[in-house]
């Protein structure tokens, strides 16, 4: 069998489709017994492990097993082909490795179009940058900005291929340095959301940057697959900035993933009458967040990267802060 749909690649094709983002009990069993044996535990009538607690292992087996279908793995094999996709899993050298700290939350695969270079390196090469959908000119002007510096003095800029603020940042990096940006999708990459945005994601790939999806192609967004999105966001880059954001913003969950993983957050102030920035100010003032007023701050934040230590070896989840209690309002 071709090494890249090795038996362990095609058990996680077919998790990543059963499966949710995130799923904390496959997550458990495919570090413990791999990949293939917990495709196969799905519908299998022996026990689960005993750190499986019974009534979460029967409610995971009902949940997966009518998703199952042999099929759909073909399917997901020739429109990679068919793409030009690539498939990454811990088996490869150049799987990063920062995504081991989210421990039972790492991702079963990624699937990556575009440059996948953009992965490698040290983790402070790469800043996060997100914000409203709902942007105000002030936002996307002071994205834009953060964005097109940062890339022009090698920095790659990753964010979510939204509306409002992450297409800003995606566009000036793309502009300011080919190649300098990373979309991460909370769908398959065979189907970009948001629609309106697919001459956006097309440029990312063609110009040398990349898109990436923990979910294979087929998969549809939802509000779920939304929020674990936000963990990758803030697991792949050495800091997050958010730029712009409401009191309830989504983008505020991708601040809370990176607390959790003691990374270093940003907040770009905004009027203090504006609606639109009330989230970076509720950063700010629970001192979650530094203030980021220009790109030399951008800069010191992500240098600070290494003297957290989020590049150090990532045998195990590190012990990781308590999340925020946030509560976005995720909308498709």
């Amino acid at each position: 069998m071709d090494h890249s749909f090795s038996e362990d690649r095609l058990a996680r094709i077919s998790l990543a489709m059963a499966s949710e983002p995130g799923d904390t009990v496959t997550g458990i069993l495919v570090a413990r017994v791999g990949a293939a044996e917990t495709l196969a535990l799905v519908t299998a009538e022996t026990s689960l492990p005993a750190s499986i607690d019974p009534a979460e292992g029967s409610l995971w087996r009902r949940r997966l097993a009518p998703r199952l279908d042999p099929g759909h793995v073909d399917s997901v094999r020739d429109e990679m082909e068919r793409r030009n996709l690539t498939m990454l899993t811990t088996e490869d050298l150049t799987w990063p490795a920062e995504l081991q700290q989210l421990g039972p939350r790492v991702p079963l695969a990624l699937w990556l179009s575009g440059q996948p270079s953009r992965l490698e390196g040290i983790t402070a090469n790469r800043i996060t940058l997100v914000g409203a959908r709902a942007a105000t000119s002030y936002g996307e002007h002071i994205t834009m900005e953060l964005a097109a510096d940062l890339a022009s003095q090698g920095r790659v800029i990753c964010s979510g291929g939204a509306y409002g603020i992450d297409g800003a940042a995606h566009r000036a990096a793309t502009m300011s340095r080919p190649g300098s940006t990373v979309a991460v999708l909370a769908t398959g990459l065979d189907r970009f959301y948001p629609v309106g945005n697919q001459q956006l994601f097309e440029r990312i790939q063609d110009s040398g940057g990349l898109l990436v999806s923990e979910l294979p192609p087929g998969a549809s967004p939802t509000r779920w697959r939304f929020l674990q999105r936000n963990r990758l966001l803030a697991a792949l880059s050495g800091a997050t900035i958010v730029v712009e954001a409401g009191y309830r913003s989504g983008s505020l969950n991708v601040a809370s993933q990176a607390h959790s993983l003691g990374r270093p957050i940003g907040a770009v102030p905004g009027p203090i009458t504006s609606p639109a920035s009330a989230g970076c100010h509720r950063l700010l003032q629970e001192g979650i967040a530094t203030i980021i007023t220009d790109t030399r701050d951008a800069i010191d934040l992500l240098d600070s990267t290494n003297s957290v230590g989020v590049d150090r070896p990532f045998g195990s989840a590190t012990a990781a802060r308590r999340p925020l209690r946030l509560e976005p309002d995720i909308s498709l």
